[in-house]
């Protein structure tokens, strides 16, 4: 959420732009309040918060990273002090005091509260930069060695970020000294004003590394296109690189099937990488990184039954098992390499705290056994890294400096951050974004798989998959799924999309270029003989689509018995004057019947008839042998719930008809199809080609592309 922050220009709090810069959150700073008064951080939405420690706590809150304001409740409480303690090295008396205690208490500590940055060292930090001048001669002292330490830590890590707010807002003497910026000027972590506003915290341009990391276990997905395509979007903002991972921790669920496809759907996505790289070709340095934890006692192994591991993780309660000596568990470590029956039996875990609120942290396992052949590796390990053991690791010796990760993972971010420094290695930032959730959609491939192995689908590409290939074998344009994407940003925010909105988008993009054919249904027609039409049939050669000439040529056949749709002959009465499309107008003369069904239409033309006076301007095609046969294809979605609840189960709302094939015949010019392309078929709708004409006995396929407006179900 995007918010203003207004204050005094003599008193800037810089505490709170340099945490909203750290935190990732964009403000528009206004200078504008009267002296005295205190920041006020205004929302669009009307709403206010007043005061330095309140809006502070917002920030941390709202941060790309959950451990901000503390990694449990008893840090967060230990945040609050800090932040009310902060203010004193702005006091002159006070100043040197304020010094000393925080020097002694840093002597055995690396941040103020916990492992890692929280919101209470910005605040300090922010403080004691705005002492100005006072300050800068102690850090040139070696009066508080510790306290210098910590400040030179922060100052480094965050340097760009945080210098250049210093430069801006404080003077030589302190606080209030510099012109603060004009009003609604946007804050900027790079000293060219010209720069784009940043949204990746501590982002440099040219210094920025991003990588996507599918699993290798099914096809890309829609879900997995948002991911892709942010990383792209990022690494290019940033002039960066841009890594693709495949995160094949997994032998039981992976393949080089999977491997190839997403390769294809990245490519499809038009996304451009730097390097393709695996998690499996860093095996050997995870295992060595495991058995380093173990030596250090900072992991275990545990042969707890799965079950009860999970409870007690539930409950808090420690393992039998984690106190085991080095000894000990080193000796059940060699058992799970060698895959041993005694192996099989256990984990690695890394020895956190069974105590944390967060459950993430209760000692999560790192290390499992698994004997079925790797897709790259073959039966050469028999142990295999868990996703949160590995992808930190990875990420730090890849040089990733900005891990994008969706915001179901938040609560395991503190994981990652405590994993990357039992490991000793350098710290990756993760920046969240909300997970793409479609109506009607699942994008489990656990669930997606149960289609495809149930044959309830033909395989990954089918149109009826969320999969990047099924959408597009639809008839979507990865042109209209980009800007799907692309408009829903890096939002935070979960949102449930509607499938209309991207079908919309997409007829905006096929509208305008797709040719026109006709088509009328195979079982629901009528003969129209018309008295005084062509005694022998004639052709003229017509636009494909009227507004574009790329879409090139037809030719169309004129003669005295045409085909109707059953559904435009119903609707005309004897007498009535129609036109017929691409031709004229002409008047129904009979109307034949048997047993209430229409038979046959008896009329003649009226070519120099008005086509506006007439209420029905109809399609049709000449009765001729060249007519090309097809089937057209619908679609409705494979679940019959919107959204389903956690606790519910999808096999309990499976849509019983999902796909309808209905005969149709279509002009002759259909024999030119391509598989791929999309055309319209005039007063049906949009479609595109998935079986070209082969021959007569064989039906084109078509596969009907929704328009955006709301489909009626198939049921």
């Amino acid at each position: 959420m995007e918010a203003k922050l207004a204050f005094s220009q003599d008193s800037p709090p810089i505490s709170i732009i340099c945490a909203a810069k750290v935190a990732g959150i964009p403000l528009t700073v206004d200078p504008s309040l009267a002296a005295g008064s205190a920041p006020t951080l205004q929302f669009g939405s009307g709403e206010s918060l007043h005061g330095v420690n309140p809006i502070l706590h917002f920030i941390a809150r709202g941060a790309s990273f959950s451990s901000f304001s503390g990694q449990n409740a008893i840090e967060f409480g230990h945040v609050v002090e800090w932040l009310e303690y902060a203010p004193m090295f702005l006091s002159g008396s006070e100043f040197e005091n304020a010094c000393s205690f925080v020097d002694g208490y840093l002597a055995t500590r690396t941040f103020l509260v916990g492992h890692v940055l929280t919101i209470a060292d910005i605040a300090v930090w922010s403080n004691l930069a705005g002492i100005g001048q006072r300050w800068e001669s102690l850090r040139k002292s070696k009066k508080y060695q510790n306290l210098v330490r910590w400040f030179n830590s922060i100052d480094a890590e965050y340097k760009d970020t945080l210098n250049e707010i210093v430069a801006a807002y404080v003077g030589k003497r302190g606080i209030g000294k510099s012109p603060a910026p004009s009003l609604k000027e946007k804050v900027h972590d790079s000293k060219d004003p010209s720069a784009p506003e940043v949204d990746l915290p501590g982002a440099k341009v040219g210094q920025v590394c991003v990588r996507f990391a599918p699993e290798p276990s099914g096809y890309l997905h829609i879900g997995h296109a948002k991911a892709a395509l942010l990383n792209k979007y990022f690494a290019e903002r940033y002039q960066g690189r841009l890594i693709v991972r495949f995160d094949d921790t997994n032998p039981s669920k992976e393949s080089n099937e999977f491997v190839e496809n997403l390769l294809k759907d990245i490519e499809t996505l038009g996304i451009k990488y730097d390097a393709v790289t695996y998690t499996s070709d860093y095996f050997p340095k995870l295992m060595e990184m495991a058995e380093s934890l173990i030596k250090q006692g900072k992991a275990y192994i545990d042969d707890t039954p799965k079950e009860q591991m999970r409870k007690e993780r539930m409950d808090g309660i420690e393992s039998r098992c984690r106190n085991n000596t080095v000894e000990e568990n080193l000796s059940l470590w060699k058992e799970m390499v060698n895959g041993t029956e005694r192996g099989m039996q256990c984990c690695v875990r890394g020895k956190l705290d069974m105590q944390d609120p967060n459950k993430s942290l209760r000692d999560p396992v790192y290390y499992r056994c698994n004997i079925d052949p790797h897709h790259r590796v073959g039966s050469k390990y028999k142990v295999y890294p868990t996703y949160d053991f590995a992808c930190p690791f990875v990420d730090a010796l890849e040089g990733v400096t900005h891990a994008l990760r969706s915001s179901e993972y938040h609560d395991r971010n503190a994981q990652y951050y405590r994993i990357l420094q039992d490991m000793g290695l350098r710290r990756v930032e993760i920046y969240e974004f909300s997970r793409l959730n479609m109506v009607y959609t699942l994008l489990s491939k656990r669930k997606l798989l149960w289609f495809v192995q149930n044959k309830k689908v033909e395989d990954w590409t089918d149109p009826r998959f969320p999969t990047v290939q099924g959408i597009v074998r639809r008839g979507l344009k990865v042109e209209a799924l980009i800007q799907f994407i692309l408009q829903q940003g890096a939002s935070k925010n979960l949102n449930l999309m509607e499938w209309d909105k991207l079908w919309t988008i997409n007829k905006k993009i096929i509208d305008p270029v797709c040719a026109r054919h006709t088509a009328v249904l195979k079982d629901q027609r009528v003969i129209f003989t018309l008295t005084n039409g062509p005694e022998k049939p004639f052709v003229r050669i017509l636009p494909r689509h009227k507004k574009c000439e790329a879409a090139g040529k037809k030719a169309t056949t004129f003669a005295n018995r045409i085909w109707l749709d059953y559904a435009d002959a119903s609707a005309i009465s004897k007498g009535e004057e129609v036109t017929l499309m691409d031709w004229g107008n002409a008047i129904i003369k009979e109307i034949k019947m048997e047993n209430g069904v229409i038979t046959e239409l008896v009329g003649e033309l009226h070519l120099e008839g008005s086509v506006k006076t007439t209420k029905l301007k109809t399609t049709w095609l000449a009765d001729i042998d060249e007519l090309v046969p097809l089937s057209l294809v619908e679609f409705d979605y494979l679940i019959s719930k919107k959204k389903l609840e956690e606790d519910e189960d999808f096999l309990d709302n499976l849509n019983p008809c999902t796909r309808r094939e209905t005969p149709a015949l279509g002009d002759a010019n259909m024999r030119n199809l391509k598989r791929g392309e999309v055309i319209q078929l005039e007063r049906k709708g949009y479609y595109r080609c998935d079986a070209p004409f082969i021959r007569s006995s064989k039906p084109v396929v078509l596969f009907a592309i929704p328009d955006g407006r709301q489909q009626a179900s198939l049921n």
